[in-house]
């Protein structure tokens, strides 16, 4: 694939720094075909390789597309009944024939919280249909991506209202355009929101409904049902409804340790053959960045987080399927609770990984593009255009703060559940290993390679996380007490919420990371290098809040200067092995789209190249009008007497 995309002229990506809006946002749609074509021709689990292959080369296009066949797509999968599915399959949906989907949830007004939503969809039985409307400015959907200039179709979320009651958000498919003209439809308005930081080739727009019309059967009604004489059929369980909103977050974290691989790539190559200063007499060659201490802990620490990343990813996805399997099999009556109970334990893990990996990612591209020195505020070392694109990560299906707090409301509850007796939850289950909150587990030990061992992190950072998550549940108890009001309980610990789900998450990672070393599935010549970058990430973590394990009394300030001297070790041995670990990622130099993260070393040359390819010298086309007027004009002084000039002043 990366071959293919390489030989494509649609597919040039080492002149972006250099493109306009209209230039990228054209090529972006030149894309958009042949990937259409592989959809209609390739299995699903192969096409889905290519996206996450398109989600490094392309970030940019990769939403554009993703847009469609994630969110729009994903919608009619996940809501519509299988006759309304292969309705809109007919229309052009799948093959993307005389259609182009859009997916309208967000509102100027309203991002995380979709259930105030303002835009309404009214039925009216006498001519069975809905009247889609944006009764305030604050209704108009806003950031809706492929709006502004390429979609046909999008999937409205809007307030179900019939005979004036108000059922909540439900989700609606309005015809946008015309796919023989291009104009929009009657009532409906459409602009472009203007310049974003960053994801050019996605023509992010607003919408504004007027009074639009569409046929009852738009609605799509897998779950609410609406019959034509205004009667209300809801589900017992209306939460799965809401099972579909996981994908995105799912995909975010694989896509987090995907794009953390890339910018890491380029700053550890680049170190390993970067020299900066020399210790010895004149003549001797400067050292590597590589090879000085505090550049290893600069990147090395942060390598480990993308491996943990990495494997939390393949877990929360096999996870995803397990669920999508028993939303599809279930029926009323059938283990309705057990579905139930996986879909909140998915979209809590789903939402607490979401917001760390793509905080965490953020963090790494941002380090890594400084350890580059001056050349990292370059264009052409990708990493400033990989943080641009990267940060809209944090903000996007769901904002990272406000979903942590979904995580932390989920590990409260289960916190209740536990003290009243109830089984912890799979994804919980790690949390065995660290006592019980009489009494937490403790580290004994003085022994370096005891303290510093998989397993006593495996525990530590499980009790860290129990002691967290308690210490939360144990404030809100006391807030509810106080109020007796359950929400404004949970506000109120909002704050050990958050920490509880940072914890949990930090904690889930190293299990993660650390069962792909022992599951038994590694070929023996890779345990020793995941071994390293298990211990590196559960070391340096500990360190980094040796203070949770102080006051959970895991480890003693002791046993933290034990690990700090160990960190120094780890470090040096994996420096050994950390080019051949980026190296393991298999991103060609087309993909890594960075002088400075090229595979065979030759960084300067390259460098200088694309930068005189893509500048060449031109007459400066502004001399004439401003710069020789400048330089040229006259001054009171020289025709009068001449300036005398205080040097001191």
């Amino acid at each position: 694939m990366y071959q293919e995309y390489q030989r494509d002229p649609n597919w040039v990506i080492d002149d972006y720094p250099n493109l306009t809006l209209e230039q990228i946002r054209e090529r972006t749609m030149r894309k958009v075909r042949g990937t259409a074509d592989k959809l209609l021709s390739e299995s699903r689990s192969i096409f889905m390789l290519r996206m996450s292959v398109i989600s490094v080369i392309d970030p940019g296009f990769w939403t554009r597309f993703g847009v469609h066949m994630g969110l729009f797509f994903g919608a009619l999968q996940g809501q519509a009944t299988p006759s309304q599915f292969s309705y809109w399959v007919q229309k052009g949906a799948l093959t993307l024939k005389k259609f182009i989907g859009c997916f309208s949830m967000t509102e100027l007004g309203h991002g995380s919280n979709v259930a105030g939503i303002e835009t309404t969809a009214t039925f009216d039985a006498d001519k069975d249909q809905f009247i889609i409307h944006t009764p305030t400015l604050t209704a108009t959907k806003w950031w809706i991506g492929g709006a502004a200039h390429s979609a046909t179709h999008s999937a409205v979320y809007a307030r179900l209202i019939v005979n004036g009651k108000d059922y909540g958000v439900k989700t609606f498919i309005v015809q946008l355009r015309d796919p023989e003209t291009y104009e929009l439809m009657a009532g409906v308005n459409i602009g472009d929101i203007g310049k974003k930081m960053g994801r050019d080739q996605i023509d992010n727009g607003w919408i504004q409904f007027t009074n639009v019309r569409i046929p009852r059967s738009n609605m799509l009604m897998k779950h609410t049902k609406v019959s034509s004489t205004g009667v209300v059929t809801e589900p017992p369980m209306a939460q799965l409804a809401y099972g579909a909103l996981i994908t995105g977050r799912v995909t975010m974290v694989a896509d987090s340790a995907n794009i953390a691989k890339k910018a890491l790539t380029i700053a550890l190559r680049y170190a390993a053959i970067r020299r900066q200063f020399s210790s010895g007499p004149p003549g001797t060659p400067e050292t590597k960045l590589l090879d000085y201490p505090i550049h290893q802990h600069r990147l090395l620490p942060l390598l480990s987080q993308t491996f943990a990343m990495n494997f939390a990813a393949r877990r929360l996805n096999d996870q995803f399927e397990q669920l999508n399997k028993q939303l599809e099999s279930s029926k009323l009556g059938d283990d309705i609770k057990g579905v139930l109970t996986q879909l909140k334990e998915t979209h809590a893990t789903s939402a607490g990984l979401k917001s760390y990996c793509t905080w965490t990612t953020l963090n790494i591209i941002d380090q890594c593009r400084q350890s580059l020195g001056g050349h990292g505020y370059s264009a052409y070392t990708g990493l400033s255009t990989m943080y641009q694109d990267f940060a809209v990560h944090c903000t996007w299906e769901g904002d990272n703060t406000i979903l942590m707090l979904q995580c932390g409301r989920y590990l409260v509850n289960a916190a209740k559940g536990f003290t009243k007796g109830a089984t912890l939850p799979e994804n919980l289950m790690f949390l065995n290993k660290a006592g019980t909150k009489e009494e937490w587990s403790k580290c004994t030990s003085t022994e370096p390679n005891v303290v510093c061992s998989i397993a006593t992190l495996n525990e530590g950072w499980a009790t860290v996380a129990a002691s967290a998550i308690f210490r939360a549940y144990r404030e809100f108890e006391k807030h509810l007490k106080t109020s007796n009001n359950i929400d404004e309980a949970y506000e109120k610990c909002s704050a050990s919420r958050l920490h509880a789900a940072r914890m949990h998450i930090t904690a889930y990672l190293m299990h993660c990371i650390s069962e792909a070393v022992s599951g038994g599935n590694v070929e023996q010549e890779l345990v020793k290098p995941l071994t390293l970058m298990a211990t590196l990430y559960g070391v340096s973590m500990a360190i980094q809040y040796s203070g949770e394990f102080l006051q959970s009394g895991y480890f003693n300030s002791a046993q933290i200067n034990i690990l700090r001297t160990r960190l120094d070790q780890i470090c040096g041995e994996v420096r050994k092995v950390a080019i051949l670990l980026v190296d393991s990622f298999g991103y060609t130099d087309y993909v890594i789209n960075s002088p400075f993260g090229r595979y065979d070393g030759n960084i300067y040359e390259t460098y200088y190249n694309l930068v005189t390819r893509l500048n060449p010298q031109k007459p400066i086309p502004y001399f004439e009008t401003v710069i020789k007027p400048l330089l040229n004009r006259s001054l009171e002084f020289e025709e009068g007497p001449q300036l005398e000039i205080d040097m001191e002043k």
